[in-house]
């Protein structure tokens, strides 16, 4: 039979070969790795999928099972998530992850006690670690605003201490990593600008140290009472002027993306870098260990930066942070441009010290001073207010000689004269030297991350964020806050305004009695100690602390961090998770539950949000085609408990695995990799 060929055949088959080459050119070549019989939270559009496809650390479909076919070949690794949630990788958007490496320690891992038991744990140290005579004892972890009850046998911190090391100076860390405590034999070490050792006392605190009073403690007497707090610490011992567990970290380096990773953290701002300890870093990257992907926040105290006449040395801040940022700047796992800034420190006073220790953050206003009993459950109880205006409190101002039997006046008047002081804080340094280095640094291309905690802090520092971006004329920069505890609903516009990232931890933000009565009394007037004389809607505490909702309202853009080590080593991300949208943790009392946040706003803080503050977005926070293969897979799906009513339960949360550019790098139940 003739074959009839056409005029439309013929060009039909002329199509073929060209039809088959373009087949053949969109053929899908088959994924290393399938993830199947997922719940995959993308933190993207659409926002759900069940099933992903990877090659080469890279995601190459993202989708429904169906469209997952064409990825499988002969030797594709399947695995099976089993229904589970998957999530992006987490980002840690403020972290000190040399620190959160724990050594051959005295470790008071957060607990509250009380002075005596507090005596007895370092007491059993010495034991322990058998110092030489006058060797110093470190102890960690030290909860400041827990407890520390004193009773008549350790009415300080000073006697504790000196009772449990009578033969070596201790320094007593706190957990928040800005406040510490001293044996007599620690303070008597102190040394002044000349370099001479003359002691930290009452005679010191008035002469060599003045400028340093705001920053220490001080007993019935006037003397020293055990707590040093901020900078102070360092005019009697330096050897933690910015790290406290470098050696165990510089030893075993591989432990900090392990501890990261077990928590699901695949990215991190380390938010306070010196240079001594970037070798960590180095060390992680040559053993092939570094399963995270880090970005430097470089950190340069103009307290010890100074030029050859003594002047702040900005020129030689700005070039050293410019060479190591040029070191890592094709590295893919490692970024170094983003730079620290200390605004303030925090706003914790002790109201079992007499007189009361002040909180040393930055406010606008004075701090106020309460007049404390201890009630039967022997928490802080306010009983009245000193009235600092008053002609008696002028007076001792003015003439403190006079007023120098204290016992007489306490008898008197009911109130330690000490508390005739008027203190809002202090800044870290002057408002000049934090706009200056804002400025410079702006002008060298850095991001600026400041540590704020005082509403005056967080008005310092936007003046000096915004007259940086005058300067270079760059509002594109990834500008942020650390904390933010505090901040005034004028200044709250200018974050949104200005575009800022926030960084919250967000665990903070609950109500408890030990931390609320170290607080709460110093900022407003209230009576007794009840949750309800603390927690008032209107007061100034309960709508400006911690405004998660604040900042997204006004514009600004919230991201997720831990802060570890301080409060816990452990970053514990769902803890901040579920209490983000409690405001409270497990076991506290709500804290303005109208500036919490949704869930997804709360992942999305710790995912696709905390990538782009890093300047990251193109290559991780969301799982997309074309991004890095970062994902965790989790023991529970935290959005269905949110939707459900059981936020709650999201602290409990585990991740059973976490990849990393598509690699498994920890599995719940095996051995720790090393």
């Amino acid at each position: 039979m003739r074959r009839i060929v056409t005029a439309g055949s013929i060009a039909l088959a002329g199509l073929f070969p060209a039809l088959l080459s373009q087949a053949a050119s969109t053929a899908v070549t088959p994924a290393e790795l399938v993830l199947t019989h997922a719940r995959i939270y993308t933190a993207a559009s659409p926002e759900f999928a069940e099933a992903m496809a990877v090659s080469q650390g890279q995601i190459l479909y993202v989708g429904d099972a169906a469209g997952l076919r064409p990825y499988i070949g002969r030797h594709t690794r399947r695995v099976d998530a089993g229904g589970r949630l998957v999530l992006p990788g987490l980002v840690d958007s403020h972290i000190h992850p040399v620190d959160i490496v724990e050594g051959d320690d005295c470790d008071l891992q957060s607990g509250g006690r009380t002075l005596r038991v507090i005596a007895a744990f370092v007491h059993a140290c010495v034991e322990h670690h058998r110092p030489a005579q006058g060797q110093w004892l470190d102890v960690y972890g030290w909860s400041v605003s827990n407890n520390n009850a004193p009773d008549a046998d350790y009415p300080t911190l000073r006697v504790a201490l000196d009772k449990a090391a009578p033969d070596n100076p201790v320094y007593l860390m706190g957990d928040d990593g800005h406040r510490a405590a001293f044996n007599s034999l620690g303070l008597a070490l102190a040394k002044n600008a000349e370099g001479r050792q003359i002691g930290l006392s009452a005679r010191t605190l008035a002469s060599d140290f003045a400028k340093y009073r705001l920053l220490v403690g001080v007993d019935s007497r006037g003397e020293p009472d055990g707590e040093v707090n901020e900078d102070a610490q360092y005019l009697l011992d330096q050897r933690h002027l910015n790290y406290t567990e470098l050696d165990a970290a510089l030893a075993h380096p591989e432990r900090i993306p392990q501890l990261l990773n077990r928590a699901g953290i695949t990215a991190v701002l380390d938010a306070e870098t010196a240079p001594e300890g970037l070798p960590v870093y180095e060390r992680m990257l040559a053993s092939g260990h570094m399963t995270i992907r880090a970005t430097l926040a470089q950190y340069f105290n103009p307290l010890y930066n100074h030029d050859a006449s003594g002047q702040i040395d900005y020129p030689g801040m700005v070039a050293r942070a410019l060479a190591v940022r040029a070191r890592y700047a094709s590295n893919p796992l490692l970024r170094a441009d983003f730079v620290k800034i200390f605004a303030d420190g925090v706003s914790e006073g002790n109201p079992f010290a007499t007189p009361p220790t002040l909180g040393n953050a930055a406010m606008l206003q004075p701090y106020l001073q309460p007049i404390f009993s201890i009630d039967a459950a022997g928490h802080p109880s306010v009983t009245g207010y000193v009235d600092t205006d008053s002609e008696l409190c002028r007076e001792v101002r003015a003439k403190p000689e006079q007023f120098q039997d204290i016992a007489a006046f306490r008898q008197a008047h009911g109130f330690h004269p000490g508390q005739c002081q008027v203190s809002a804080g202090k800044l870290t340094d002057d408002p000049q030297v934090i706009r200056e280095m804002a400025r410079r640094m702006h002008l060298a291309g850095f991001n600026l991350h400041i540590h704020v905690i005082g509403d005056r802090a967080a008005r310092v520092s936007l003046d000096a964020i915004e007259a940086a971006r005058a300067a270079d004329g760059n509002s594109s920069t990834h500008d942020s806050f650390a904390h933010l505890q505090f901040v005034q609903p004028e200044d709250l516009a200018r974050v949104g305004r200005d575009k800022l990232y926030v960084a919250f931890t967000f665990w903070w933000a609950s109500s408890n009695i030990d931390y609320d009565m170290s607080i709460v009394p110093f900022l407003q007037h209230m009576s007794g100690n009840s949750y309800e004389s603390r927690m008032v809607p209107g007061s100034y505490y309960f709508e400006n602390s911690y405004p998660f909702r604040g900042v997204r309202a006004a514009g600004g853009i919230v991201v997720g961090c831990s802060d570890a080590p301080v409060g816990t080593r452990d970053p514990q991300p769902f803890v901040n998770i579920a209490t983000a949208m409690l405001r409270h943790a497990t076991g506290d009392m709500p804290l303005n539950a109208a500036q919490a946040l949704t869930v997804r706003e709360a992942l999305n803080a710790y995912t696709i949000e905390g990538a782009r503050f890093l300047g990251r977005e193109r290559d991780f926070g969301s799982l997309e085609a074309g991004k890095s293969a970062d994902f965790i897979i989790v023991d529970r799906d935290v959005l269905a408990l949110a939707d459900g009513g059981k936020a709650g339960e999201i602290a409990d949360t585990r991740v059973l695995e976490t990849w990393f550019r598509g690699q498994r790098v920890y599995r719940a139940g095996e051995a720790t990799r090393r």
